[in-house]
């Protein structure tokens, strides 16, 4: 693939997407797990589902979504998803992680029924479920970028306030943090993250990719900073070789790639124990 990512385009948008996508998830990864909101990213990608399925279906019986792009449907699905759970969060006030499961029902519903209407399973509505590499256009690849730096601007902007937000609410409010809006920022981004990252490995997929780098990292890291070094490289790890090993195997690149990040926790987890065995 290495040699052969010169010659073909598609390939050249597979490779770049997943060199950006296996920065930002697990980069945004860690602020979800450490929040305690690792569902999140099942919630969204199961709205965003809803969204693609949406796109296809007016695009089959109506034809009215041909020239756009589903994936911008899909993103459109999540955010709104990602809105409609920081307002449920407010409103189950004790009982916030409600939001999740009632948002991702709400995805899985809405899916299952614009999948009926649309007659079932098409080739482009199983690409977005498990991903590919053929999938991944130009104009993909564009939209993959535009959201990566708007994570990363966003993130180093905002670094203290997520920081604090995640680990110590209460004190991020009395120091003069407002919350809400960066809530209302995280979460958006997300969404977009997930939509974004669907590509490669699947809307069923995405949320592992947000959170294997970074429970592999979280057993291995001294600290925060390093935990976000240490998600971003296995992230980074797992899609780069399962995007190798899926174009060389034939396989489907987001189990591939989920698969490794597995071996990758796996792979902490053994070092962690042998570790303390040592020192014991």
């Amino acid at each position: 693939m290495l040699s052969d990512i010169f010659q073909y385009e598609f390939l050249q948008n597979a490779f770049f997407s997943g060199l950006l996508i296996g920065f930002i998830a697990p980069l945004l990864g860690v602020f979800i797990v450490v929040r305690r909101l690792s569902l999140i990213a099942d919630a969204l990608s199961h709205v965003t589902l809803a969204g693609i399925a949406a796109s296809l279906l007016l695009e089959k019986k109506l034809g009215l979504a041909g020239p756009i792009n589903p994936i911008y449907m899909g993103m459109t699905f999540s955010v709104v998803g990602s809105l409609f759970i920081e307002r449920l969060r407010t409103v189950y006030k004790h009982y916030q992680e409600l939001a999740i499961p009632i948002i991702l029902s709400s995805g899985i519903g809405l899916g299952v029924i614009f999948i009926s209407l649309a007659d079932g399973f098409n080739t482009d509505l199983f690409n977005y479920l498990f991903g590919s590499v053929s999938a991944i256009s130009r104009s993909d690849l564009w939209t993959i970028l535009a959201i990566s730096v708007l994570v990363i601007i966003i993130v180093t902007f905002l670094y203290k306030e997520l920081f604090l937000l995640s680990f110590d609410e209460e004190h991020a409010a009395v120091s003069g943090i407002n919350a809400k809006t960066i809530h209302f920022i995280f979460i958006v981004t997300v969404a977009l993250v997930i939509a974004a990252s669907m590509r490669i490995v699947g809307i069923l997929l995405v949320s592992s990719l947000m959170t294997l780098p970074v429970a592999a990292a979280i057993r291995i890291a001294k600290g925060f900073k390093q935990t976000i070094f240490l998600s971003v490289v296995f992230g980074e790890l797992a899609v780069i070789i399962g995007l190798v090993l899926s174009y060389y195997l034939d396989l489907a690149p987001g189990g591939t790639i989920v698969v490794l990040a597995i071996i990758i926790l796996l792979g902490a987890i053994s070092w962690k124990k042998r570790r303390k065995g040592r020192s014991a």
